[in-house]
């Protein structure tokens, strides 16, 4: 029970957060492993040694250990060999090893073909943007002034949940919290979208194109089955 168990600890940094260690954090707690763990924010590196696994912090990438983080030099990781512009934050890592436990606990059971579908249709739409934006990775080339501010993403949503430098009223722990519920209800909606919307469309589509020819012999007529 979970009363005799040890708690699971995760820790990050503290100081203003990031949209990057809070869906890492949230992604972490749909896993089987740290669905009950606490969370610290602290950059103390002896609190920091206690953890069960730290993301973001600790200059270190040990997946054996549990040491997921990012801003160490030496560190080049992408997604895998096929991806070769953004290097990974906490949410890329946190992905690249929990992702696809994280999607079936959004979606339920999937076939395995299905879910290394989805784990690519959600990196590249979705956690390649948060990958990109920690590590200031621009869309367009730096040359390129764009015409307009864009001030919605999710990530400078969850920059302004963190206290403003003259307000002593909200605590940053709690904004926290905040960052992660509105980062996981972003992730779990465009999940939910993919796997439950687009993915099927495409394989109707997939069908329907082998299937052409027994609809009219001269290829070019569809019939899309709902």
């Amino acid at each position: 029970s979970m009363s005799t168990a040890a708690k699971m600890k995760i820790g990050t940094h503290d100081g203003a957060f990031h949209c990057d260690e809070a869906l890492a954090c949230w992604m972490l707690h749909q896993t089987s492993e740290f669905k009950h763990a606490e969370i610290t924010r602290t950059r103390n590196p002896d609190i920091l040694k206690e953890m069960d696994i730290v993301v973001d912090v600790g200059a270190e990438y040990d997946p054996t250990r549990h040491r997921y983080d990012h801003h160490q030099k030496e560190f080049t990781t992408t997604l895998d060999a096929e991806h070769t512009t953004t290097k990974l934050s906490s949410a890329g890592l946190v992905y690249k090893h929990f992702g696809k436990e994280v999607l079936q606990e959004i979606l339920g059971k999937r076939e395995e073909e299905e879910i290394n579908k989805l784990y690519m249709m959600v990196y590249d739409g979705f956690i390649e943007e948060i990958d990109a934006v920690d590590n200031g990775v621009s869309c367009y080339p730096p040359d390129i002034l764009p015409k307009y501010k864009i001030s919605t993403t999710l990530s400078a949503r969850v920059a302004r949940l963190n206290p403003n430098w003259n307000d002593k009223t909200l605590v940053p722990d709690e904004q926290f919290k905040k960052a992660m519920a509105i980062a996981g209800e972003e992730m779990r909606s465009i999940v939910l979208r993919i796997g439950n919307a687009i993915l099927p469309a495409a394989t109707i589509v997939r069908h329907a194109i082998a299937d052409r020819l027994s609809v009219d012999e001269s290829g070019k007529i569809m019939s899309l089955e709902e």
